[in-house]
């Protein structure tokens, strides 16, 4: 039985290391990392994914079982090796891509190694767009989401268009985003993305033709616009004195969201309110900025106590400076 299961990429991170010209290995993968983030959180995670039978193939699956999460897809691949992604960082910790991927192992992943018994023993599937790229894994991809939907779980997507994957088109990878949209409940997008949608204003009209019952807008450290019941606010991101690497935040802000949506009890989309998603918002966010502030993306990813404790610290500032705004409206009371 699982909370949440994560299907995609699970991948070799090459960080720039201090020195010129190193790279430094770390376990990263959109999917992966939202697995772990779940688990971390306490919850219990599962994963789908397919590693190359090598040096870094059982190193991934390692870490996975460090972090109690089940790997619900053991077989390693003999086609291909483990994918690879070199990361780039600029000097405010942003990054750009270069994938190992030619194929890679991330594209043998199959329809015979999803169970249906996995999926009818969670609460929600998370998948992403890296998986519809090519290989058997698009064909993996789409018939897992659409079983899952069909047995009424709660299926979650994160667009995380990565231009390299998708030999810089972007239209190719909307277009095949928009066939699931139908099966698609809780929906990430970042800000860079969401013209792949028809834009932010086309949201509203998008959500009520496919049914999706949320869509979230992210916009890094200033925070999240939540579409829900035919409305959008937005929820303050967490500013964070200096960024080390931005690599995976975003998945840290959403397994901190899914994560927080469980601990508030939700078993189907029914269950959501605007409250929910506020509160599991503003704990994705600060999960967020906790995750960027160390390198690599699972390295980075906070654990429950951490976020926990930053979420007492802003409240504790927050309650701070309007006491100081009421002395200074007030000062003789």
């Amino acid at each position: 039985m699982t909370d949440v299961i994560c299907m995609g990429e699970m991948v070799i991170d090459f960080i720039p290391g201090d020195k010129a010209y190193t790279f430094i290995q770390y376990p990263g993968g959109a999917p992966a990392n939202v697995a772990v983030a779940a688990a971390r959180n306490g919850l219990r995670s599962g994963m789908i994914t397919k590693v190359g039978n090598d040096d870094f193939g059982h190193f991934l699956f390692n870490v996975l079982r460090k972090e109690g999460v089940e790997i619900l897809s053991p077989e390693m691949c003999d086609e291909a090796v483990t994918t690879l992604a070199f990361v780039t960082l600029t000097e405010e910790g942003e990054r750009s891509f270069v994938f190992g991927r030619k194929p890679g192992a991330d594209m043998f992943l199959r329809p015979e190694d999803v169970r249906e018994e996995d999926l009818l023993q969670t609460t929600i599937l998370h998948a992403g767009s890296f998986g519809l790229s090519g290989g058997i894994s698009k064909e993996t991809s789409v018939s897992t989401i659409e079983k899952a939907h069909s047995m009424g779980k709660i299926v979650s997507f994160d667009i995380n268009y990565r231009n390299v994957a998708w030999n810089d088109d972007k239209d190719a990878c909307a277009d095949e985003v928009k066939k699931l949209l139908p099966c698609i409940d809780l929906l990430k997008v970042s800000d860079e993305e969401v013209d792949m949608l028809g834009g932010e204003d086309n949201i509203a009209a998008l959500m009520k033709e496919n049914d999706i019952a949320f869509v979230a807008v992210t916009r890094g450290s200033d925070g999240v616009d939540c579409h829900f019941g035919g409305e959008m606010f937005s929820v303050k991101g967490v500013k964070v004195p200096q960024v080390a690497d931005t690599t995976g935040a975003g998945d840290a802000f959403w397994g901190g969201f899914l994560s927080k949506l469980v601990m508030l009890g939700l078993k189907s989309t029914s269950d959501l309110t605007a409250d929910m998603i506020r509160e599991a918002a503003s704990y994705g966010n600060v999960s967020g900025a906790i995750c960027v502030t160390g390198k690599g993306a699972i390295a980075s990813l906070p654990t429950k106590e951490e976020i926990d404790a930053l979420e007492r610290e802003i409240q504790q500032q927050r309650k701070k400076r309007e006491s100081r705004v009421h002395r200074a409206v007030n000062p003789g009371r």
